[in-house]
């Protein structure tokens, strides 16, 4: 069964970090762009961070610049979001999401996560 897996989710105080994990069961990811996709109680889905199969290429949405990372380990078949100096506006579902070709548009994207709850509160 092909599919992706997110973990790292929490609850965290604003100002502070979590690290999301997406593994990929049934598939390798070094032939897929990867990206990490957020959504908020009503809100549209939008593109947080996306980067290419060979890491050359890497973006992020304005209002995580300079506090989130995105990274892939391919031996290990995983992708990881590194978010930092996190902000109540960041409470959302976050998704992972493979697809061929790098693009920062969802509906590119072939493989879905589940999600996995981030909440940033006092």
């Amino acid at each position: 069964q092909v599919r992706l897996v997110e973990s790292g989710g929490g609850s965290v105080q604003p100002g502070g970090s979590l690290r999301l994990s997406c593994a990929a069961l049934g598939f390798t990811l070094d032939y897929y762009a990867i990206a990490w996709f957020r959504q908020a109680p009503g809100k549209e889905r939008e593109e947080v961070s996306c980067i290419s199969r060979n890491h050359s290429t890497i973006h992020y949405v304005n209002s995580v610049k300079g506090r989130f990372t995105i990274s892939r380990d391919n031996a290990k078949n995983r992708v990881y979001l590194q978010m930092n100096s996190l902000k109540p506006e960041d409470t959302a579902v976050y998704y992972c999401a493979a697809a061929e070709l790098l693009s920062r548009t969802s509906s590119r994207y072939d493989y879905w996560g589940q999600g996995t709850q981030v909440t940033v509160s006092s």
